[in-house]
C-alpha cells in the first residue's frame, strides 16, 4: 500500500496485490472525499504512486536492495559523490524495468503485473474502505491519511431484515394471492449487502422525479450473490420477482414472445426471421428475406424497422386465420409480464448472447419512452414500478462485452466482490447447519486460495465459489474428512484436467488439511 501526494494536491492511494499483479487505485481530494478514477497515460496520471507501492516487492532482489540502500546513503550524506548516486539510480531503473517487462529475468524475483491496455486501473471502492479491507498493519515511512481514516471508521451494521422487507415500496399496490407468492422471501442465512439496500434506496427516493431509477446492473464472478441480490431487491421493494436466462442463441423475439399455432396438440415451428447478426452482417440479404426484394442501399435501422413491421403483419395474419377455425396462442415471456404488470425482472447472463447487439433491441423499454411493440402488434408500455436488474459474470469463458448503449441506460452498476472469509463462513454455516466454525473458516480460506491459484496459473475451465464451498462442507459433514470431501466437490468443479486438479490438491489442500 502507498499514499502519494501528487503535484495537483490530490492524494493517490495504491493497493498492490502481488499474487495476481493487480492494482487498486484511487485519487482523493481529502480523507472524506469519494475516490476518482486513476488513469495511467500521457495525458493522465504518471504512475509514480504505483512505483512506490512496488518498492517492497522490488526490495526482494539483492541487486535492487543494495543500490536502493546506497542511494539512500548518498542522500543522507548530501550527495557528495554524484557519480555514485547516478550509477545506483540507473541500476535501480534498469533492474525494476527488466523484472517487470520479463518476469523472472533478474534472478528469480520477477514482478508480475496485470495491467489493462486502457490504463484505467480498478478503483478503490468506498465500501471496502469502510470495511477496512485496506487497513495497513505497519508503516515503513510517512503517515497514512486516507487508509488510516478509513480503517478507523465504525464497522458496518448488519441490516435487519424486518426493517428491509417491503420497506422501500415504490407505490401503494394490492397484489393477488398468486402475486404475493412471487415476492421473494429472504432466507435466514442471507446477509443483506449494503449495495442491495443502496439499490432499493435509489429506486424509492427517485420515484418523484421525471425519470426514476429503475434499471440496475450487477456484475461479478459466479457465487458473489448476484441472483440472491436481485431477489433481495424485489423483497425490499415489495415486488413480485421473475427472471429470464439468456443463451448464446437468444434473439430479440425470444424476449418479446411469439404467436404459435396449435394443431391437434402439436405446435409447428414459428416462422424464422433474420437474426440481428444477419442484419448487421448483410442488411441487403436480411431485407430480401423479409420482403423478397434485394436492395443494397438499405441500412441496419431500415431492416430492423422492417423486421418489426413484418412480425406485426404476420401476427395479424395469424389472428385472421384464427377465425377460420385454426387456433393460435401468444406465448408471453417473463420480461413482457414484468414490464406489463410492474414486477422486478432479472435478466441473467446477457453477455453469453452470441450477438451482443440483441439486447440493444430492448433499449426502447429502458429509455424514457418505455414501450415496445410485440409480435401481436400490441404496444406494451412499461409500468412505472417495473424494475430491470441485469446480472452477469465477468472474465469468464463465453462472456462477451456488453453493448455500450445498454450500459449507458443503467442507472446504477454494482460490481459484486467476492465475500471475505468471515462472510463466507457465516453464510455457509447457516446454509449447511454445520457448527464447526474452525473447519468451515479454514475451508472458506482454502476456496479463496484456490481461486487465487487458478488466476495465477490461468486455470479457467471450472468454477470454485460459494456453491462449491457449500457442497464441500455438506460432504464433510457426511464423511468427516475435509480432504475426502474435497475430491468430489471443489476439486472436481475447479477443473476437468487431472493435472490441474493434482496441482491444486498438492498446493492448496494437502498440506493444509493433512491429518
Amino acid at each position: 500500500m502507498a499514499e502519494y501526494k501528487s503535484r495537483t494536491g490530490e492524494t493517490h492511494v495504491v493497493v498492490f496485490n502481488k499474487k495476481n499483479g493487480k492494482f487498486n487505485v484511487g485519487r482523493f481530494d481529502d480523507p472524506t472525499s469519494t475516490s476518482k478514477v486513476y488513469t495511467v497515460k500521457e495525458s493522465g496520471n504518471t504512475g509514480t504512486a504505483l512505483f512506490f507501492a512496488l518498492i517492497p516487492e522490488a526490495m526482494t532482489d539483492r541487486e535492487f536492495e543494495e543500490n536502493y540502500k546506497l542511494l539512500g546513503k548518498c542522500k543522507n550524506d548530501g550527495f557528495t559523490d554524484m557519480d555514485e548516486a547516478e550509477k545506483a539510480a540507473f541500476i535501480l531503473c534498469d533492474n525494476i524495468y527488466r523484472r517487470i517487462s520479463s518476469a523472472g529475468s533478474v534472478g528469480s524475483a520477477g514482478i508480475h503485473l496485470t495491467f489493462p491496455s486502457t490504463g484505467n486501473l480498478q478503483n478503490l471502492t468506498t465500501l471496502n474502505l469502510q470495511k477496512g479491507a485496506y487497513s495497513p498493519k505497519s508503516v515503513l515511512y510517512g503517515t497514512f491519511r486516507i487508509l488510516t481514516a478509513a480503517s478507523s471508521a465504525a464497522p458496518l451494521s448488519v441490516i435487519d431484515k424486518k426493517d428491509f422487507v417491503n420497506h422501500f415500496a415504490l407505490s401503494e399496490r394490492t397484489f393477488t394471492p398468486k402475486e404475493e407468492l412471487m415476492i421473494p422471501r429472504i432466507e435466514d442465512w442471507y446477509i443483506i449487502p449494503p449495495e442491495i439496500e443502496a439499490v432499493c434506496r435509489h429506486a424509492l427516493l427517485t420515484t418523484s422525479g421525471v425519470q426514476p431509477m429503475r434499471n440496475f446492473m450487477m456484475r461479478g464472478p459466479a457465487g458473489t450473490g448476484k441472483t440472491e441480490g436481485a431477489k433481495a431487491i424485489a423483497a425490499g421493494l415489495g415486488l413480485p420477482y421473475l427472471y429470464y436466462t439468456c443463451s448464446a442463441n437468444t434473439e430479440i423475439y425470444d424476449f418479446l414472445g411469439q404467436m404459435l399455432p396449435d394443431t391437434d396438440g402439436k405446435t409447428p415451428a414459428a416462422k424464422e426471421y433474420p437474426s440481428l447478426m444477419d442484419i448487421q452482417m448483410d442488411p441487403a440479404s436480411a431485407y430480401c428475406k423479409l420482403t423478397g426484394e434485394y436492395d443494397e442501399t438499405v441500412t441496419e435501422d431500415m431492416v430492423y424497422e422492417k423486421l418489426l413491421e413484418v412480425m406485426d403483419r404476420d401476427a395479424k395474419a395469424l389472428a385472421a386465420e384464427n377465425s377460420s377455425g385454426q387456433h393460435f396462442r401468444y406465448v408471453e415471456t417473463p420480461l413482457i409480464t414484468a414490464i406489463r404488470k410492474g414486477y422486478l425482472i432479472e435478466i441473467q447472463e446477457p453477455t453469453v448472447i452470441a450477438n451482443p447487439g440483441v439486447l440493444v433491441g430492448l433499449n426502447a423499454l429502458l429509455d424514457r419512452c418505455a414501450s415496445i411493440t410485440l409480435t401481436t402488434g400490441e404496444v406494451v408500455r412499461r409500468h412505472l414500478d417495473t424494475v430491470v436488474v441485469i446480472t452477469t459474470n465477468n472474465n469468464y469463458a463465453g462472456c462477451r462485452d456488453m453493448n455500450q448503449s445498454v450500459i449507458s441506460r443503467m442507472n446504477l452498476i454494482i460490481d459484486m466482490e467476492e465475500p471475505d472469509v468471515d462472510t463466507l463462513t457465516e453464510r455457509t454455516m447457516k446454509v449447511t447447519g454445520c457448527t464447526d466454525r474452525t473447519a468451515v473458516s479454514e475451508m472458506a480460506a482454502a476456496v479463496q486460495e484456490i481461486n487465487e491459484h487458478c488466476r495465477e496459473t490461468m486455470i479457467n475451465d471450472g468454477s470454485c465459489g460459494v456453491r462449491e464451498l457449500i457442497s464441500w462442507v455438506q460432504s464433510y459433514m457426511v464423511t468427516g474428512s475435509i480432504l475426502d470431501a474435497a475430491r468430489f466437490t471443489v476439486l472436481s468443479s475447479v477443473s476437468s484436467d487431472p493435472d490441474n486438479r493434482a496441482d491444486i490438491y498438492s498446493t492448496c489442500l494437502e498440506q493444509k488439511f493433512a491429518a
